[in-house]
């Protein structure tokens, strides 16, 4: 193949023989052994929303039981309430919600906006986000300052337009998107975007920027977000003597300063086992418990009773107007109601977390076991560039790649969110002729975890199966990076 000095001539080369990396995809798949009536029901994540793993027997059976009986909503939302404290203590509150993505909408609506009562205009509100990957979703609901990045949704999701990822946007409200000391933003892919690489993200030299930024807009400052994560690729490999990020711990620290909440998005989290508000500060977090909490599909909004009073008030959750510790009325967001069969589940998964977190936590032991065994096995050339990382907070292990590009040369291909959304991202896409469904795959990260055909009814890993996708992902990514020229 080729070799290439500049990125586009490579992305270019590489969307030219998409066909022929397909049918080398397909050539690979039966070489590995993959068998026909596995392909197309199995894949490297259970996390992604357009296709969630299969529940688990025990939800299940909470589903089966809990549906033939007759439970009022609130006392549901009491138990959830009950579970959660018993962790955290009673100095915190929850309120669960139908997706994560409603969880992230009711809360900075609560809690970042001005108010819309009252005489005269509104004021301005503004919060503040690192520059970080999947921004479109927690930086989303304002529009984006500095000017520089008013187009940064533009190509974000499936469907365009005013009522897209744009539409989103709440009143009189901005989101400063703050750029990372040490992340690389430089531009890749076919679909040719800013990538967004964290590795080597310097988290005391970040907050002391955000901590200027903060002071700067101070007049209008109402809270500060970013994700929950714990990995290098998403720019918290850096922790402290507790496993605590230490650029959350400052984010929370900058908040306080200013009085105003953080708010962390941990959508690829699950409660208890993973990111832990007590340590980091942080005064909520918001999950998607169905991407990795082996939970029905709905959402979770935690945090210090102090913000929660005014996001359940939102929700109908806070109690009624006759006087109630409790409610299940209407709201404002009462659209964003999780139903029953959305809680059983809810509760049934969060009392596995609380009363059996070991088997939680031994599939991730054994995934990260059999991604390390197997990546052995990739060209050196590749394998030199790694950072594999084991997450218990995603219930995940990070397969990151952005040190390929240490060198004077061209490293392996990187795709962008934009190729994702167009189809573009060839570490997904050519998945699909190998009969493996993809997972999350963009900006020099890959994360795989549980669920889709390669765990048994209990959520545990089943070996075999979960091998055969590793060993594809492998396999394509030698593929790729022939045809980019990076390996011979």
């Amino acid at each position: 193949m080729a070799k290439f000095t500049k990125k586009f001539e490579m992305y270019r080369f590489l969307q030219a023989n998409i066909p022929n990396i397909y049918a080398e995809a397909r050539k690979a798949a039966d070489e590995i052994g993959i068998p026909a009536e596995l392909r197309g029901k199995f894949g490297l994540t259970g996390a992604i929303s357009g296709c969630p793993s299969p529940l688990t027997k025990k939800v299940r059976e909470a589903l089966d039981k809990g549906s033939t009986e007759v439970i009022p909503l609130a006392k549901l939302v009491d138990e959830i309430r009950s579970i959660v404290k018993d962790v955290y203590g009673d100095e915190y509150d929850v309120a669960p919600v139908n997706t994560c993505e409603a969880g992230l909408w009711v809360t900075f609506d609560a809690l970042f906006t001005p108010p819309m009562q009252g005489r005269g205009d509104s004021y301005q509100a503004r919060y503040i986000i690192p520059y970080e990957k999947h921004l479109h979703h927690h930086g989303g609901y304002g529009r984006p300052f500095p000017g520089r990045f008013k187009d940064i949704l533009a190509d974000r999701g499936s469907t365009p337009g005013e009522l897209g990822f744009y539409g989103k946007r709440q009143n009189n409200t901005s989101v400063y998107i703050a750029p990372l000391v040490g992340a690389d933003y430089s531009v890749h892919g076919i679909k040719y975007h800013p990538v967004i690489q964290l590795t080597k993200v310097d988290p005391e030299a970040s907050a002391k920027k955000i901590k200027t930024i903060a002071d700067r807009h101070a007049s209008m400052l109402t809270g500060i977000t970013s994700l929950g994560y714990d990995t290098p690729g998403y720019g918290y490999g850096v922790k402290d003597t507790d496993g605590t990020p230490i650029l959350q711990k400052r984010l929370a620290e900058i908040a306080h300063d200013f009085d105003i909440p953080y708010v962390i998005d941990n959508a690829w989290g699950v409660p208890f086992i993973g990111h832990d508000i007590r340590k980091s500060g942080a005064d909520v977090i918001i999950y998607s418990l169905d991407k990795a909490s082996e939970s029905t599909t709905a959402g979770l909004i935690i945090g210090k009773e102090e913000f929660m009073v005014p996001i359940r008030r939102a929700l109908g959750m806070h109690g009624d107007r006759y006087g109630t510790t409790a409610s299940y009325g209407k709201a404002a967001y009462v659209t964003n109601d999780p139903g029953k069969e959305a809680l059983l589940g809810v509760v049934a998964a969060l009392k596995e977390l609380r009363d059996n977190p070991a088997e939680l936590t031994k599939p991730v032991d054994d995934m990260y076991n059999i991604v390390k065994e197997e990546f052995e096995q990739i060209h050196p050339k590749i394998k030199k560039g790694l950072i594999i990382t084991k997450s218990y907070n995603s219930r995940a292990i990070e397969v990151n790649y952005e040190n390929t590009w240490n060198g004077t040369e061209l490293g392996l291909p990187i795709f962008s969110i934009e190729d994702m959304y167009a189809g573009t991202n060839i570490f997904q896409s050519g998945l699909g002729p190998m009969g493996v469904i993809p997972t999350v795959a963009y900006d020099a990260n890959i994360m795989i975890s549980p669920g889709l055909g390669t765990t048994d009814e209990n959520g545990q890993i089943v070996e075999k199966n979960f091998r055969y996708a590793v060993k594809a992902l492998v396999k394509l990514m030698e593929i790729v990076a022939k045809y980019s020229g990076f390996i011979d």
